[in-house]
């Protein structure tokens, strides 16, 4: 397996002073994030480079946590702006998570209009999760139909978060809402169970980059929001490989967690070990040795 490259773009302008993320700034970040990792100069035509101008192209969103720590719409809408700037058609572009109550209270409007970008959960009226069971593996779940049936390709767009059981919740347990029963798999730190589910073929066919949303790093008792544990990163993480982009996340978490004199997550006895499973399966890198980190910090 060979090297992989994970970007970090970040900038003290993506956040106003009550933690609302500029839209512009978010976008300009995400833009130069997209060129960075692809080497397209501009980064304008840089997502055209990962996805085909005529994929439908799923961002998978976390929402659960309220409007405190969710993907917010002025992050996720910037990201479709940057997939429509590079040739993708709008309406080919879906922003979407479990359900509608979650959408609306981070602060989305939802969609499902056939000429823009289009907004809405798994639980919205004929959509739901397909009626086959997908087994794979330990993983015997029912996918949405989003994942499943209408989207060619899949970004996974994650709140960098510590997470009581798994310990570093990112980019891959993301997919973790594009399933009917999650709540079965947070056994044994989630290990084997978060590399499982991203190897079964809904996911691991279609899934082509992992972004990290680290505007704010929630590094200890996540993934509830508390403010005292919230780090104001301002940045972003990017990688075309989805454990590489998890490993770097987790690196962030424990420099946050060690600036305030917190023990290791492997100290608290919940070190993310599913990305070593990840890497065994395969699936990317977990080891930072064998991972380059480009970092660029905007005005």
């Amino acid at each position: 397996m060979s090297r992989s490259r994970v970007v970090i773009v970040k900038s003290g302008r993506s956040l106003g002073s009550t933690d609302r993320p500029d839209p512009e700034a978010v976008f300009r970040l995400l833009r130069r994030g997209f060129g960075l990792l692809t080497g397209e100069k501009t980064g304008t035509r840089a997502p055209a480079l990962i996805f085909r101008l005529d994929d439908r192209v799923g961002i998978k969103i976390n929402t659960i946590g309220g409007p405190t720590i969710s993907t917010r719409p002025e992050v996720s809408l910037a990201l479709a702006r940057c997939l429509s700037e590079s040739g993708l058609a709008e309406k080919n572009i879906i922003v979407w998570d479990r359900t509608n109550r979650e959408l609306r209270d981070a602060g989305y409007r939802l969609s499902m209009s056939s000429n823009g970008v289009r907004v809405f959960g798994t639980d919205t009226d004929g959509v739901g999760y397909g009626s086959d069971l997908v087994t794979h593996l330990d993983i015997g779940s029912l996918f949405s139909t989003i994942q499943t049936n209408s989207v060619t390709a899949s970004l996974s767009l994650a709140i960098l978060k510590d997470h009581g059981m798994a310990g570093v919740t990112a980019g891959m347990k993301n997919y973790f809402g594009a399933i009917h029963n999650p709540n079965k798999y947070h056994d044994f730190h989630c290990d084997p169970f978060v590399a499982q589910l991203f190897d079964a073929p809904p996911i691991k066919s279609k899934h082509r980059l992992s972004i990290l949303d680290a505007l704010v790093v929630q590094y200890h008792r996540g993934p509830a929001f508390h403010t005292q544990w919230a780090e104001r990163y301002q940045g972003f993480v990017f990688s075309l490989d989805p454990v590489a982009a998890d490993r770097v996340g987790w690196a962030l978490i424990e420099r946050f967690r060690a600036a305030k004199g917190l023990p290791s997550l492997k100290e608290e006895g919940r070190e993310p070990s599913y990305l070593a499973t990840a890497e065994k399966m395969g699936l990317g890198r977990a080891d930072l040795g064998t991972i380059d980190i480009v970092e660029e910090t905007l005005p």
